[in-house]
Formats: structure tokens, C-alpha cells, sequence
């Protein structure tokens, strides 16, 4: 039975793959049987209203503060049908699926992503071990609570700003439990992010182990008939993804008790699922936990008891499978072996690696899935990776990413060199990477979707710190490789300075020879009207600077990228930021397949160089993106000279990369307040200035080289 007021422990959902207490799993040694998800408290969208020091923040409550419910949008999440008995606790709203309809849901402008997904391309691989076309990775992620995860804001930049997307294929947003909720739909912060670097994004129906509040009528609400012999949540969870954007759902059947009847009637509905959302794209993972008996029984394999809830006579059930912990290295190869069998790619097999605990000192048999000396046997799933970030006791962003780039590129920090004889077998070491910037106009600021304070053109526009996976740019997927002859430079994201947004790239330390830093991988057509442009300046040390453009690619998976190197002025006097434009007409008629900068040292002075955005575009198409139309205030709430409200606007016409709103005050200076994709934005707290009888609002529409559309404007009298 669920329970009524959970505590904090049990209002998350366990791992998947439970087994007797203190039990462990092959595939990560000393994994415990169960844990409980740690509530990540990400922030998913940027509202700087709130005053805080910059500096780490101490870590998220389990249970977010409510600064009014009927107007601070969360993430969604349902029951199949039938709720639990009792009382939801504090902060909690208990819902039903089958009632759901977009048009009662109040929120649904707020948790529905507007970015599609970008197709992607493989470049060759900058290390001859990271192959391409082979394992996979998909990642299951807590970016939050199951109940109080913001739709749209955290005025943090304590968040899960997750970045290594070129690694990744799938992502799961994990969560739910019996107490809150069982059926999750991810935030469209991590949806936008997601789809602008080409990963897809699964909801998740989570029916939890007896011993967790589990109960079978939730199974069986979800895999009910109508009386036409219809799956009416099979159409619901369509509609569901749908209208909130995202790709499809990872459905875990964990709840034991059933019979054979009731795993039949789950593969139909699997089935029924599949059909109704395949014409639109959308992809169903099952979880390794209920076999064709009924019974819950982890096989760590694909095997006869689980097979046709992947694969059955008439077809294809679900588009991958998640294997259970308890893989062997004999389980995996039986398994692709199978896949093989039934004409299924084995790398349609996700072999999961439990890193909750230890990240990347996990234990990992990293020759069951991805051998060195051979063909990778499956691919492989993350178990809350986002370790990277709950285990540090400094969460600064700079803290994070570190941590985050060594977990995903490596101890050597550059995949083209991975460090020898280390353990952890980061993915960058074993998986090609893949990118999204394939045309015109590109740009990148480098900002990671949080931040310290909040950067327009150089300048603070916003105190606070933030955090909004969606404003995140395509950040460069090789993180970073470094060509020089002399002392490798100090490279990374920093958030002391920006250009744009929260972050700029930094190259510090000394140089002893010229350095080059690889960026994007790219297919961008050049024609005698494009240009590169820079934004840089410099903090010590005098340099001069190289734009790299590759027309061709290496010629095998190791080798270098043969750039084409183009003077680009250093930044002068002053030390303040600088644009310079780099014509790309002598290399009109070819394909840019890599981008580059080369640094060189004017003295022997340590150098600190800052990269605060590159562009590519086509001078002859530039223009300014529409501004919204129709900004209002759609619901408001006032406490004495402060109010939280909401905001709504149509779309503008035509490509628009994001909004931005902006207070304008009394005395004309305009302060940032946030940013989305969506239409809509909770702003939770705005404060009277002086004597002034309306807040005045400017909303912008921002185009995808940043230049900022003309003002929508609306007031909130006093």
C-alpha cells in the first residue's frame, strides 16, 4: 500500500533492478540492491529575481518551496488512473492520467518544449578507440523531485547543467514514487536542450516494487481495455508526449505479484503504444524487471523470459531494452547474440552501469559492452549520472564541470589523448561523438544554461544567480582537444566573465608554443559572403590570434584536423572585449568541417585569453528575428510592494532562438528577469521600485546569432 505522507527517503523512486538487501550487481561492484534517488533540486529555467551571493549553493531541499501553488508551474506528473488512499503531503498534487486533458492542464504552456530535434552527424572520431556505429549511450537522470521540479526557474546555479550531450543518445527523466506520482513528464528546459544537440528525451512510467509503495492496480490501470478493446492510456501517454515535446517513454514494470495474463495484456499494450506513437516518432524503452510470467524477475540479459516484450513473432514491442544490473560478461554476449537472431541491432540493448554512488571510481566490467579489442557487444545506460554534481561539497559551476568533463572525457581532459591504463573508461575514450551544426547562421557564447550573474554584451544585466537548461548553447562536443608543441594551456568553461549568458571559454597558463583548441564540429556550406566572427578579449599576457577553419576531414579516426588557419586581430588596448569579423570568401564553395582557434604567445608571460562567442554567418541573409506580439499579464498575486505573477505572448514569426524578459525601471535601466523557449513565464517575485506606478515589462525575441528583436511591452500597475 502507498504510502499518505512520505517521507523524504520514500518520495523518490529506487533504482531499478532490486534484489536481496546488500546485494550487488556484476556489472558495478559493490552496488547496494536499492537506493534511493537523491533529489537533485536542478533548476530548469532562468528568473534572477531573488538576491544571493555568488558562490555555491548549499544543496536543494528534497521538497522545493512553494511560493504560491496556484501560480509556480512544476513539471508534470500523474497516477495511471486510480490514487493512492489518504492525503497527498505538503506540496504534493495527486492526478490522474486518464483524466488529463491539455486543455485543463494550467501549466501545460510552461512544460511544453518548443525545440525540435536536431538531426545529427558523426565526425571522424579524434581517438582510434572511439568508435562510430557502434555502443550507445542512453542516461537516466534526476534533475529534480518528482513533485516541486520547477517548470521554468531556479534562481540557482547549484543545477545538473548537464553539457556532454554528443556522447549521448537517449535521455530518461527519472523519477516518480508511490507517493507522488508514477508517471513523469520531463521539463521542457531539458527537452529544448536535449533536442538542440540531437538526444531524445523518454518520459517515464515507473510502477515501483511492493516494498516501495507499489500497488498491482496501478499496472493494471495502465494496461486497462476500453470496451472497443482500445488501450485508452496508451493514446493518453501519445498525447501526453505529444503536447509536451519530448520523444517517447521508458516504461518500468516493477511491481511483482502479477501472472501471465496481466504480462501478456502489458505486451499489448507495449504494442498498442508503440503503433500509436511510431508515425510520430516517438520510441518506448522497457526496463529489464517484469518477464512473461508475470512475476518481477531481473534477468540481466535478453533471454526467452523477457525477449518478447522487446521482440515477439509478430514484430518489433519496444525500441530498446534496458538491461538490468545483474549483466555478466556471458549474460551480454548472449544477449547481442540474440538480438542478432531476431534481426534486432544489438546495440538496440542498453547494459546498465550503476554510477549513483562512486561516478566514475565505479567498478565497471568494461569488457562485457565496450572491448578494446574487438566489436563493442551492446551499448550501454547510466545510472544517475548526475553524481558528477551531488557528490561535491563546492557546487560551484566551475566545480561542477570539472567534475562532469572528467567523468565524460577522461583523466588526460582531452579525447584525443585519453590517459593510459586508467579504470574509469570514460565515454569520450570509447564512443564517437556526434554534432548538430550543420547550417547557417551558427553561434555559440558558450554558456552552459547557468551562471553566476546573467552577461549582455560583456555587461551584468542580472545580479543573480540562474540556472535554464534551454538558454544553453551548442557547446563544442570534444572537450578539448589541444594541438601545441610546447606547455598544453588550461582550457575550460569559466563563469567569472561572459560575453553572453553565465560563461565564456578560458585558455590560461603558459605558452611556451602556439596552441590550438579544437571547437565545433561542423557541416557548415561557405559562400563568398561568410564570415567568422570573434568576441574575445584578453586578461594577461599579450596574444595574437587564429581563426581554423577545415575543409576536409582527417583522413582516419586519430589523425589531425587540417585546419585552415585565418589571422584574426587580438584584442587591443584595454583589455576589453573585442569582435572580429574573419571573411570566409577564400574558402567559398567548400564545407567547414571543423572550427577552430590557435593561440600564440607574444611574450613569456602566463596568458589568460577569453573566448566569449563565435559566429558563422551568411552577411547577405542577416537580419533581426520578429518581436512577440500580444504580452500580458495573465495571473498575479500582490504582497504589500512585491508580486509573483505570470506572463503569456504569441509566438513570433519566423526562427526565434529564445525570449528574454527584461524590467525596465524608473530610470531607464533594464534589468534581466529571465528566459525561455515557451510563450509563457512565471516570474515569482517583483519588487516595487521606489514610488513608480507599474512594473514595465520588455519582452524580446532573440534569433540564433543573439541579435535581439524589437520590444513587446506590458505593465503591472502598483
Amino acid at each position: 500500500m502507498s504510502e499518505t505522507a512520505p517521507d523524504a527517503a520514500s518520495r523518490t523512486s529506487p533504482a531499478p533492478g532490486g534484489g536481496p538487501p546488500g546485494g550487488t550487481a556484476p556489472g558495478t561492484a559493490g552496488r547496494p540492491a536499492r537506493r534511493t534517488v537523491l533529489a537533485a533540486g536542478a533548476g530548469a529555467a532562468v528568473l534572477l529575481t531573488a538576491p544571493s551571493p555568488a558562490r555555491a549553493a548549499p544543496p536543494a531541499p528534497t521538497q522545493a518551496p512553494t511560493p504560491n501553488p496556484g501560480l509556480t508551474p512544476y513539471a508534470s506528473y500523474w497516477f495511471p488512473d486510480s490514487l493512492p488512499p489518504g492525503e497527498p503531503g505538503a506540496g504534493i498534487v495527486w492526478r490522474s492520467l486518464k483524466a488529463w486533458t491539455p486543455e485543463s492542464d494550467p501549466d501545460l504552456a510552461h512544460n511544453a518544449a518548443t525545440i525540435p530535434l536536431a538531426p545529427r552527424f558523426t565526425p571522424v572520431p579524434p581517438h582510434r578507440d572511439a568508435r562510430a556505429g557502434q555502443a550507445r549511450i542512453a542516461s537516466l537522470v534526476s534533475f529534480g523531485p518528482t513533485a516541486g521540479n520547477p517548470s521554468q526557474g531556479s534562481a540557482t546555479a547549484d543545477s545538473y547543467a548537464l553539457t556532454h550531450w554528443a556522447y549521448i543518445d537517449e535521455l530518461v527523466f527519472w523519477g516518480g514514487s508511490a507517493g507522488e506520482g508514477i508517471v513523469l513528464a520531463p521539463n521542457a528546459p531539458v527537452t529544448d536542450a536535449a533536442h538542440r544537440n540531437g538526444v531524445r528525451v523518454l518520459g517515464n512510467v515507473f510502477l515501483p516494487p511492493v516494498a516501495y509503495g507499489g500497488d498491482l492496480r496501478w499496472t493494471r490501470d495502465l494496461v486497462q481495455r476500453d470496451p472497443l478493446g482500445r488501450f485508452p492510456l496508451a493514446e493518453k501517454l501519445v498525447q501526453v508526449a505529444l503536447t509536451h515535446g519530448f520523444d517517447g517513454w521508458f516504461v518500468n514494470a516493477e511491481t511483482d505479484g502479477g501472472d501471465s495474463a496481466l504480462a501478456s495484456r502489458t505486451r499489448e499494450f507495449l504494442r498498442a503504444l508503440r503503433a500509436a506513437g511510431a508515425p510520430h516518432g516517438l520510441r518506448i524503452t522497457w526496463y529489464d524487471a517484469m518477464n512473461i510470467t508475470g512475476s518481477v524477475g531481473w534477468q540481466g540479459a535478453l533471454n526467452a523470459l523477457n525477449q518478447e516484450f522487446f521482440e515477439d513473432r509478430a514484430g518489433k514491442v519496444a525500441d530498446t531494452l534496458f538491461v538490468d544490473f545483474r549483466w555478466t560478461q556471458e549474460t551480454l554476449a548472449a544477449s547481442g547474440a540474440l538480438a542478432d537472431r531476431l534481426g534486432r541491432s544489438r546495440h538496440e540493448l542498453w547494459a546498465a552501469v550503476d554510477v549513483e554512488s562512486n561516478g566514475r571510481h565505479s567498478q565497471v566490467r568494461w569488457d562485457a559492452i565496450i572491448p578494446r579489442d574487438r566489436d563493442h557487444v551492446v551499448s550501454y545506460g547510466f545510472y544517475r549520472p548526475e553524481w558528477t554534481r551531488n557528490h561535491l561539497t563546492d557546487r560551484s559551476p566551475g566545480a561542477f564541470h570539472l567534475s562532469d568533463d572528467l567523468f565524460w572525457t577522461g583523466e588526460s581532459l582531452d579525447p584525443a589523448r585519453p590517459a593510459p591504463g586508467s579504470g574509469w573508461r570514460a565515454p569520450a575514450t570509447a564512443v564517437a561523438d556526434r554534432s548538430t551544426v550543420t547550417g547557417l547562421p551558427f553561434a555559440c557564447s558558450f554558456n552552459t544554461g547557468h551562471g553566476l550573474r546573467w552577461y549582455e554584451d560583456g555587461e551584468v544585466s542580472g545580479e543573480t544567480p540562474w540556472s535554464h537548461l534551454a538558454l544553453q548553447d551548442r557547446l563544442p562536443g570534444r572537450r578539448w582537444v589541444v594541438d601545441t608543441a610546447g606547455e598544453r594551456p588550461t582550457v575550460g568553461l569559466d563563469f567569472a566573465d561572459a560575453w553572453r549568458g553565465g560563461s565564456s571559454l578560458l585558455v590560461s597558463g603558459r605558452l611556451t608554443a602556439p596552441a590550438a583548441v579544437g571547437l565545433h564540429a561542423t557541416r557548415l556550406p561557405l559562400t563568398r559572403t561568410t564570415v567568422a566572427e570573434l568576441v574575445h578579449r584578453t586578461g594577461a599576457g599579450p596574444v595574437s590570434v587564429e581563426f581554423g577553419v577545415a575543409t576536409r576531414e582527417p583522413a582516419a579516426p586519430g589523425d589531425p584536423v587540417p585546419y585552415t588557419w585565418l589571422r584574426a586581430a587580438a584584442p587591443a588596448g584595454g583589455r576589453g572585449w573585442r569582435t572580429t569579423r574573419v571573411p570566409l570568401a577564400a574558402l567559398a564553395g567548400s564545407t567547414a568541417y571543423a572550427l577552430a582557434v590557435r593561440i600564440t604567445p607574444g611574450g613569456k608571460e602566463p596568458v589568460s585569453w577569453r573566448l566569449g562567442a563565435l559566429s558563422v554567418r551568411d552577411t547577405a541573409r542577416t537580419r533581426r528575428p520578429a518581436p512577440p506580439a500580444h504580452l500580458k499579464v495573465t495571473a498575479s498575486v500582490r504582497r504589500g510592494d512585491e508580486a509573483e505573477l505570470r506572463l503569456s505572448w504569441d509566438r513570433a514569426a519566423g526562427p526565434v532562438r529564445h525570449y528574454e524578459l527584461h524590467r525596465l525601471l524608473p530610470d531607464g535601466t533594464r534589468r534581466f528577469l529571465g528566459g525561455t523557449c515557451a510563450a509563457a513565464l512565471h516570474v515569482p517575485r517583483v519588487t516595487r521600485a521606489g514610488r513608480e506606478r507599474a512594473a514595465v515589462f520588455e519582452l524580446r525575441s532573440v534569433g540564433e546569432t543573439y541579435m535581439a528583436s524589437a520590444p513587446a511591452r506590458t505593465e503591472l500597475a502598483w
